[in-house]
């Protein structure tokens, strides 16, 4: 059985004159104003010239009437429901959402320490990285003058003062004379002191990336509090 068909007609005679100066409305401007209409969005002075239009063009016409018996034939087809169980379906095929990993959340609740951690972590790389690519023989100081360098051997000689701290990296020390500040060897050697020599300051003996790692870190944040 077909079903009841209720047709929108356009009226194409005198219902709206049309007004002195309106522009003709061409073939492809009438053929989107039909669906326009036909879904209620045309204004009405657009009424006036599609009615003008399909007067005086039967090709238009006849297209309009086409579209109004199709228009009309799917709005009178019965609306399928979708059944009320289909939504519970949907939302239970959809993967489960991820939880966030716990550190994740950790490092939410605490940014300050976890900026910390991981700006240690950094340091740490790069410090160890340095370690152990650097072999080479370093000696740095503010006097150096009197200092002597052997090879891979630093020597104080007897009779000689060294201002200043003195650090030496990659080599073997040997003090002689006199050392007022601090001595620092690291992945190196210091032999016992000879009886003539002297140091003011203290000795400190890094041979593991670690202990050098810390010095580095103290170092650095000495050099922070103090501004040297």
């Amino acid at each position: 059985m077909q079903p009841h068909v209720q047709y929108r007609s356009i009226d194409c005679g005198e219902q709206f004159p049309l007004r002195k100066g309106m522009a003709d409305m061409k073939c492809n401007v009438a053929v989107m104003s039909m669906h326009d209409y036909l879904d209620g969005d045309l204004a009405r002075e657009e009424i006036i010239q599609l009615q003008q239009h399909l007067r005086e063009c039967p090709s238009c016409y006849a297209r309009y009437e086409a579209l109004e018996r199709t228009d009309a034939l799917v709005k009178a087809q019965p609306k399928e429901k979708a059944p009320q169980q289909l939504g519970d379906r949907i939302m239970k095929a959809l993967p489960s959402p991820r939880r966030p990993a716990a550190w994740t959340s950790w490092v939410r609740r605490h940014p300050a320490v976890s900026a910390a951690a991981i700006f240690m972590v950094v340091m740490l790389s790069s410090f160890v990285s340095m370690w152990n690519q650097s072999q080479e023989l370093s000696v740095s100081g503010p006097d150096l003058q009197h200092v002597v360098i052997e090879g891979k051997k630093v020597i104080v000689p007897a009779g000689q003062k060294v201002s200043g701290d003195l650090t030496v990296v990659n080599g073997d020390v040997q003090v002689l004379g006199d050392l007022d500040g601090n001595l620092t060897v690291i992945d190196g050697h210091l032999t016992p002191l000879a009886s003539t020599a002297h140091i003011a300051g203290e000795i400190k003996t890094i041979d593991r990336a670690v202990d050098w790692f810390w010095y580095k870190v103290s170092s650095f944040f000495g050099s922070l509090a103090y501004g040297s």
